[in-house]
């Protein structure tokens, strides 16, 4: 594993501990409609290898931050504030920040700055990188990651040069138009952004900071747009594009779910229960008012909403994301009870191959007397996905449904190594170790896997304990 990735792994760790961070399936899900064309577009220009495309994670990470921002951090990990996914209005406009991050990452900008600061220890980089995220969100945790006035100073030459920022430009629009989106998503991020800039950026834009815009990057972006080309991208009812991706409608409701989970004032989830009211109430309004409406306690509103949502997103491809929030409602605390719309969901759910619709397939699962299916389920998706932590979260759940102790502590194991959660990992596979003779003998195979993660482990524990006495 390159110093890169390792460096990355460490930032990642604490990230996943971070409040902030969220691991959200169904807005994953709709990022990964966007981020899955454009490394597909990236690997077949050329722009990322196979080597590369190997070595590094190219995982994508959510924060419940508000404000407008996403960054590339070392080893392939991208992030993405809930602020961004919000103000954004179309795919285009969301991609073409992704495809602008994804270029800092294939084009090895921060491979390049890294090894620019050879004299500073992998340690403190992370420290002022984790520093630099939380600094506006969280003054007193960004004072204690970039401690000493060194990190401070240093912080500012890993800042993207104005050449790498032009590169990102260049090279991301062309990953963006290859993988089938319209290059005018460009173009209008930028309108976005400079509009905050001529507002003095209070603080909501700090994607600004990082990548600062100027006249030179603006018209380098509408010169690249062919003549003649649409002042607006497609409007919010267009149908799905022949080229399967995500339509501006389906980017409306992952947006109304992005405000929603970024708010926790009641005055604005009432706001958006009474838009959701109107007879005339949009789709994105619906959704909006659906998720409001369970968190003021209004759950009888919530059911209507996400109904008239369904009904409204019939034939396309946000029906899926409608029937989501249905079962998401469903399984709610102090929802109204409905057993055939449960069952008509959960089924179409476990058949389904997104995540979001798997897990709350095996949430409804569970909650319905069918721990055997949920684990089955799970079981394969797990084998395929081994760091979906969510995933063997709800394992362990159904596993421990059905008296099965020994795999359901392996499962919470597993959940805590795919956060590069070693010394929790270990405790947890010694627990299970450590479990009466008749509940390990019952499952010698489970046992066996259980001594050879613990070694896995313990052997990642050590290359860590190495690394920090390097620092």
């Amino acid at each position: 594993m390159s110093a890169e990735r390792r460096l990355g792994d460490r930032i990642a760790r604490s990230i996943y501990r971070d409040p902030d961070y969220l691991d959200d399936p169904v807005l994953g899900d709709y990022l990964q409609l966007l981020w899955q064309p454009l490394l597909a577009a990236a690997r077949q220009r050329g722009e990322v290898p196979t080597e590369l495309a190997e070595r590094l994670a190219w995982e994508l990470m959510i924060s419940r931050d508000r404000r407008v921002n996403a960054f590339a951090l070392p080893g392939g990990y991208l992030g993405v504030n809930l602020g961004l996914l919000a103000v954004t209005d179309r795919p285009e406009e969301l991609a073409s920040v992704l495809a602008h991050e994804l270029s800092h990452v294939s084009q090895r900008h921060i491979a390049r700055l890294m090894s620019n600061e050879q004299r500073m220890a992998p340690w403190m980089i992370a420290g002022m990188i984790l520093g630099a995220l939380a600094a506006g969100s969280n003054p007193n945790a960004a004072g204690a990651a970039i401690a000493g006035s060194s990190a401070v100073a240093a912080q500012q030459s890993l800042n993207f040069s104005r050449d790498m920022e032009r590169e990102a430009d260049r090279i991301g629009f062309g990953v963006m138009t290859g993988a089938g989106f319209d290059g005018q998503g460009f173009v209008g991020m930028f309108d976005k952004l400079q509009q905050a800039s001529r507002l003095n950026d209070d603080g909501a834009f700090p994607y600004l900071r990082s990548h600062p815009l100027n006249s030179e990057r603006i018209a380098d972006m509408q010169a690249r747009l062919p003549a003649g080309a649409p002042a607006a991208g497609p409007r919010a009812d267009a149908p799905v594009r022949a080229t399967g991706l995500p339509s501006a409608a389906l980017h409306a409701l992952a947006a109304a779910r992005a405000r929603v989970l970024a708010e926790r004032n009641s005055t604005r989830w009432a706001a958006w229960v009474e838009l959701g009211q109107a007879a005339g109430a949009r789709a994105p309004e619906l959704y909006a008012g659906a998720m409001s409406a369970q968190r003021l306690g209004q759950h009888a509103r919530a059911a209507e909403f996400a109904a008239r949502l369904r009904q409204a997103t019939a034939g396309s491809d946000a029906r899926q994301a409608a029937d989501a929030l249905a079962l998401e409602l469903l399984l709610s605390p102090g929802a109204s009870p409905n057993p055939e719309l449960l069952t008509e969901l959960r089924d179409a759910a476990l058949a389904a191959e997104s995540r979001a619709q798997v897990l709350l397939g095996a949430q409804a699962a569970l909650a319905s007397g069918q721990a055997p299916r949920a684990a089955a389920r799970l079981q394969t998706w797990v084998v395929e996905r081994p760091r979906d932590a969510l995933a063997w979260q709800l394992l362990s759940r159904a596993h421990q449904a059905q008296g099965q102790t020994l795999r359901a502590v392996r499962a919470d194991a597993e959940a805590r190594a795919a956060h590069f959660d070693w010394d929790g990992a270990l405790e947890r596979l010694k627990a299970a170790q450590a479990l009466p003779p008749a509940q390990r003998n019952a499952d010698p195979i489970e046992l066996a896997i259980v001594d050879s993660r613990r070694r896995d482990v313990e052997l990642r524990l050590r290359e860590a304990m190495r690394e920090d006495e390097r620092r």
